[in-house]
């Protein structure tokens, strides 16, 4: 099951007792995915998610007292195994819905409303942001990318999910695809406080722990790939001082060296892989890091003019 499921799963539970929350709620599912079939005289509500039309469904007939016109179908579907629609036939139940949730219906049987959709309390539009979500949302697995998207048939419909998300403080863009007009979340902090208010917690802490474990695995990669190049450039200098030293004991000889350079060299022949730490502590008298850096970097350049001696 895909964690959108999930999450559509533990939102399809949630069962508020206002009566203008559940009102609420139904409003989103069936502005976001309903269709009026003016031919056969249907309300039609579908959904690859069950639970959705199962919520949609027990609202309707709870709401209204609307039973025998009233079925659920499910036919297979092209992209998924099945999809499920609830079908309300019949003039009378369905211009009662509708008239009592301020909606109509256009020329291609699209829900609309009819006005500009006022504001209303909190719980109320954490209940119609649910209901959009059941309808129209989806969220990708947070193991792979952060990405929460509602599907809208119109510009109208999307703007005013991203107007609602504003007002809860996400910031959601919209972007068109095909005919249908998308609002989305790509920032995971946001993506987690829209799962809490739609009152959605175990997926909220599902979520968060991903995140964690992500940011964990993410330190610790950087922290690995920072002592990886540390290592590597320390390799890379230690190869070029071994070279430089070889040099000089080829051509001139360590013993032209003074005293403290000559043991210098051989204590860096000797540890080839060994720090400027560790170098230090094998002289006599030991010496700190600076001063075996000091003492390498007057070798190198010490091979530099014996190169240059012998090219004149």
């Amino acid at each position: 099951m895909s964690f959108s499921s999930e999450v559509k799963d533990e939102l399809a539970r949630v069962n508020p007792e206002a009566p203008a929350v559940r009102r609420a709620e139904l409003s989103a599912l069936l502005l976001y995915g309903g269709k009026w079939r003016a031919e056969e005289e249907q309300l039609l509500f579908s959904s690859e998610h069950a639970g959705t039309v199962r919520k949609y469904f027990t609202l309707v007939r709870n709401a209204y007292r609307i039973k025998d016109s009233f079925v659920i179908q499910k036919r297979p579907s092209l992209k998924r195994a099945h999809t499920f629609s609830a079908v309300l036939t019949g003039s009378a139940p369905v211009r009662m819905l509708l008239e009592d949730l301020h909606f109509r219906t256009d020329a291609l049987g699209e829900i609309v409303f009819p006005g500009k959709r006022e504001e209303a309390p909190e719980q109320e539009e954490r209940a119609f942001l649910r209901g959009a979500f059941l309808a129209a949302g989806s969220l990708s697995d947070p193991e792979k990318s952060y990405h929460m998207e509602f599907v809208c048939s119109d510009e109208e419909k999307a703007g005013i999910l991203k107007a609602l998300l504003r007002k809860f403080g996400a910031d959601a863009g919209i972007v068109g695809r095909k005919r249908f007009s998308v609002v989305y979340l790509k920032d995971s902090s946001e993506i987690v406080d829209v799962l809490g208010w739609m009152e959605a917690p175990g997926a909220l802490m599902e979520m968060e722990n991903i995140r964690i474990l992500k940011d964990m695995r993410n330190s610790v990669n950087r922290q690995v790939n920072c002592e990886t190049a540390n290592i590597s450039k320390t390799v890379s200098a230690s190869l070029k001082q071994v070279q430089e030293i070889e040099y000089i004991r080829d051509t001139a000889g360590l013993d032209s060296l003074p005293e403290h350079l000559r043991e210098m060299a051989e204590v860096r022949l000797r540890y080839p892989d060994a720090a400027l730490k560790e170098l230090g502590e094998y002289l006599n008298p030991p010496v700190g890091k600076s001063g075996v850096n000091h003492r390498l970097r007057k070798l190198t350049q010490y091979a530099g003019e014996l190169r240059g001696a012998k090219e004149w």
